[in-house]
Formats: structure tokens, C-alpha cells, sequence
């Protein structure tokens, strides 16, 4: 006989009156009282979703993307009624006591949470080195008897490695310069590490990665302004995404095996 225990989804103030809606595994999404606050849940099977079992399906990256978009399409719903702060994929409680203790403890973190980001919702910005022109090789080969062709190539390949470091600062700088404009725009920000090349599938550096956190009637302003700076800076490729959910701007709760 299978043991249920509860994947929660975010946590807001009110009940958002979304019986209809399902999320990961087709389950029903409800609402779950924990003292001022209300936690999205869903009843969910823990021999597939307790922690050991997690831990076998999150290397079956099948079964990750289908949970992480059921799992967003939960949050992203409910961010569009009411104030919501988003909690950790895989958050999952083996009780729903366990979880009304574990928001408990953090009540007034959470609260302080959503009074941030109520009406507000997160834009992200990217900023990547533009490649590079081709530069030609400096000539390997000289005129016979030439003594001081090989120095002579030295110091043009010196020369061509100081210009490609000084550049890569420049565009470094340039985008902290962009990230101090763009956070002038924001209620909050959060500087995220660069991705890797194999995650961001770009073929250049990624050199800026950050949330913004801004209320919903400033969206179209905060796309103007990142295309301004966008045009200013021609180092640059800019990569503007949202409005999402406030991901970036919430603690997670730990997790409880009570």
C-alpha cells in the first residue's frame, strides 16, 4: 500500500480557488493551511516522489523535464491571481503536519516574501560577448636570411593577445555598466552566476546573468530601457525574458521527513 505525502508548489496568503487545476503526476492542486499562510499541494505517491525515490528519477531526465513543467505551470497560474512565492522543485513533505510545522517556523520570512513581490513579477536579463571578427594569422614563414622574423612574430602575436584580453574586459565592464542601469529600473535585484556554454547553448561568453524584480505595469518601460542600453552598448548581445514568477527574489523552505 502506497503512502501519500504532499509536493508543494509555492506558498501565498489566500486560497486561490484553483480546484481545477492539476500538476505533477495529473494531480489535483489544493490548498493547504499552514497558520496565516496557504501552501499549493498535491498529494503525490511516495515511492515515486520520497526522497530516495527522487533521487533515482532526477537522473531520468524524461521523467525532470515533465515534473519541472508541471511544476511551473502550477506557479505561473496562480502568480496570475494572487501573490505567490515559488518554492524549490522536488520541496515534498512526507505529511501535511510535517509541512504545516516547517512553514510555521518561517511564517514571518514568508510573509515579509509576499508583501515584496504582491503585484510585482521577475524579468531576466542576459548579456553575452559578441564573437569576435576573424583576425588573420600573423605569417609564420619570412624571407630567407630574415633573422628577426621569429621575434618579429613574437611581438605581433603579443600584441594580438593584449588586444583580445583588453577587449574581453571592456565587455566585462560593459555589462556590469548594463547591470547597474537595468537595477536603477527595479524594485530588487539578483545576480545569478554565469552559465556555461554547454547550458546557455550560446557560442560566446555569457558575462551578465540577472533578475529583476518589477511591478507588472512597468514591464514594457523595463523592455524599453534594456533595449536602450541594448543600442549603447554594440559589445554586447542583450537576452531579455519574462515576466515570470518571482523565482529569483524567495528563500526555499527546507525540506521535512516528519
Amino acid at each position: 500500500m502506497s503512502t501519500r505525502g504532499c509536493w508543494v508548489y509555492g506558498v501565498t496568503d489566500r486560497d486561490p480557488g484553483m480546484e481545477s487545476l492539476t500538476g505533477v503526476a495529473g494531480e489535483p492542486v489544493r490548498a493547504a493551511r499552514t497558520g496565516s499562510l496557504t501552501a499549493l499541494v498535491s498529494d503525490v505517491d511516495l515511492d515515486e516522489f520520497g526522497a530516495d525515490a527522487l533521487a533515482r528519477n532526477l537522473e531520468d531526465l524524461d521523467w525532470l523535464e515533465q515534473v519541472a513543467r508541471a511544476h511551473h505551470h502550477v506557479i505561473e497560474a496562480a502568480s496570475r491571481r494572487l501573490p505567490v512565492l515559488p518554492v524549490g522543485l522536488t520541496t515534498v513533505y512526507s505529511s501535511e503536519a510535517g509541512l504545516a510545522a516547517a512553514f510555521g517556523e518561517r511564517e514571518e520570512e514568508f510573509t515579509d516574501g509576499l508583501a515584496l513581490v504582491r503585484d510585482r513579477a521577475e524579468w531576466g536579463v542576459k548579456a553575452y560577448a559578441r564573437r569576435e571578427p576573424a583576425r588573420p594569422e600573423p605569417a609564420r614563414t619570412a624571407p630567407a636570411g630574415g633573422k628577426g622574423s621569429g621575434l618579429d612574430y613574437l611581438k605581433r602575436r603579443r600584441e594580438q593577445l593584449d588586444t583580445q584580453r583588453e577587449s574581453r574586459r571592456d565587455a566585462a565592464q560593459a555589462a556590469r555598466d548594463v547591470h547597474a542601469v537595468l537595477a536603477d529600473e527595479a524594485i530588487s535585484t539578483r545576480l545569478h552566476p554565469p552559465q556555461s556554454p554547454q547550458l546557455s547553448g550560446a557560442d560566446t561568453p555569457m558575462l551578465l546573468n540577472a533578475a529583476y524584480l518589477l511591478d507588472r505595469a512597468d514591464g514594457i518601460g523595463f523592455s524599453e530601457a534594456v533595449a536602450a542600453v541594448a543600442d549603447a552598448r554594440p559589445e554586447l548581445r542583450l537576452e531579455l525574458t519574462g515576466p515570470w514568477p518571482p523565482y529569483s527574489f524567495v528563500g526555499e523552505p527546507r525540506e521535512s521527513g516528519s
